[in-house]
């Protein structure tokens, strides 16, 4: 790959786990109420299917690369008063509806799920379904951290529906986990992939991470050897993002110099990406690999993939509700966030209220956007041969698709956009070219990690 073209657009940009994104919300004309009818009328009109987000915040340690919301202590009696303030934000949500919610979907994500006690999770789950209905064909998934996943953990929880896990492996080099302050064996690793197929979970998933500091080729040859050893159903290979002015101390345990630059950070994700491609995995969307066999891959090839807070997902519900702190939810025509702070969250909870604290309710021109910008992430196309699927800002927008087309990152197809092989590695660049948030009011300071 030319390293004028990475020189280019190795801009800051954002990764569209949703549009608009997060900083261009527009809060002054959200409120609670508008947000409870959005996700009472997105209820009734997906035939009481949802989603559910549940955030489970704590860590014993603190991972010098996360950017997630998290809380650092080995404390662990905070867990039975978080598991008991998730369950009455759900019985708010709950009391919104007229009919029973049918769950299609759960991810529990963090922070560190398996923190938790398997007989925590149990309540948790058993608490949610005391009030519910389990979908059909349900695809139940949570995080797990190699080091402290036991065997109990995933017992419990494929015994509760779960068929899918995702551990974060990022670099199995002792000098990149230094770094990191992610201190984890390859053995470790393995013992869980394995005991995850002995116990009958249908996919697993490692997450991967180039761009980290001190990590260099060989690092990531070595980290996809070993991967290729585990064959794991679906890899996300990940670009660290650095950004301090963001997370504060947590990503300051190292010097700007030891972080690979543009050219020495895509160089490790071509490397990745060939050596990926060799052990059998396709590319899915941006970030994301799996074997032919698996069900990412599969909701690919039928333009099925939807993307959403909780990343690329077969179950596109139309209305995700995020329970816990920080998380995220979706109506599709609104989003809405929850306190980040624990005990501001659960004060919140306890006074009977849904605890969002800030929002964007979309206008039609959004929901356009939205489902240009969902295309490219999940299809890698996009099209405007349907008078729906136009917008004011179009013929700026394809001034501006020009340029990208000039330098081989797309094909004009049809009224539409085809991204090439060479495009996918520049799909959020591709994609910023169709925010017209951020063409109108470009940030002032760095709000987001850098496109390579």
């Amino acid at each position: 790959m030319s390293g004028s073209l990475i020189q280019k657009y190795n801009v800051p940009g954002p990764r569209y786990t949703s549009y608009p994104t997060v900083p261009y919300w527009d809060s002054t004309t959200f409120d609670s109420k508008k947000w409870k009818t959005s996700v009472k009328c997105a209820f009734d009109e997906n035939q009481k299917e949802l989603s559910l987000y549940i955030h489970l915040p704590f860590c014993e340690s603190l991972c010098t690369f996360c950017g997630c919301h998290k809380r650092i202590t080995k404390r662990h009696e905070v867990e039975t008063p978080y598991i008991e303030s998730l369950l009455k934000e759900w019985q708010l949500y709950v009391n919104l509806f007229k009919d029973t919610p049918v769950v299609k979907e759960i991810h529990l994500g963090g922070g560190t799920p398996t923190f938790f006690s398997p007989e925590n999770l149990k309540e948790l789950i058993d608490g949610i379904f005391k009030i519910a209905k389990r979908g059909q064909d349900v695809e139940f998934s949570f995080e797990g951290h190699p080091n402290n996943t036991k065997r109990d953990h995933l017992q419990v929880l494929f015994d509760l529906g779960f068929r899918r896990v995702s551990y974060g492996v990022q670099d199995y080099n002792p000098r990149v986990q230094k770094a990191i302050n992610r201190i984890q064996p390859f053995e470790n690793v393995e013992r869980v992939t394995e005991q995850s197929r002995e116990i009958g979970y249908t996919s697993v998933s490692h997450d991967l991470i180039f761009g980290l500091p001190f990590q260099r080729k060989e690092h990531i040859l070595d980290n996809i050897v070993k991967t290729a050893k585990l064959l794991p159903d679906r890899i996300a290979f990940y670009s660290y993002a650095h950004v301090p002015w963001i997370k504060g101390n947590g990503q300051r345990g190292f010097d700007e110099k030891d972080i690979p630059n543009g050219d020495e950070k895509r160089e490790l994700y071509e490397l990745g990406k060939k050596l990926l491609a060799d052990a059998g995995y396709e590319e899915i969307g941006m970030d994301h690999f799996a074997l032919k066999t698996d069900s990412m891959y599969i909701a690919m090839k039928q333009g099925s993939l939807h993307r959403n807070f909780m990343g690329y997902t077969m179950q596109n519900t139309s209305l995700m509700i995020g329970l816990g702190v920080s998380s995220i939810s979706d109506s599709w025509s609104a989003f809405a966030q929850n306190e980040k702070d624990i005990n501001t969250y659960k004060d919140l909870v306890n006074q009977g209220e849904i605890p969002v604290f800030k929002g964007h309710v979309l206008s039609n021109h959004d929901l356009v956007l939205r489902k240009h910008i969902l295309n490219l992430m999940c299809q890698f196309q996009t099209s405007w041969q349907d008078n729906a699927m136009k917008f004011a800002e179009l013929d700026e927008v394809i001034d501006s698709l020009q340029e990208l087309e000039n330098d081989g990152l797309l094909h004009f197809i049809n009224q539409g956009i085809q991204v090439t092989d060479l495009g996918r590695a520049f799909i959020r660049n591709i994609c910023m070219a169709f925010d017209v948030y951020l063409r109108k009011n470009k940030p002032e300071t760095q709000l987001f990690s850098l496109t390579v």
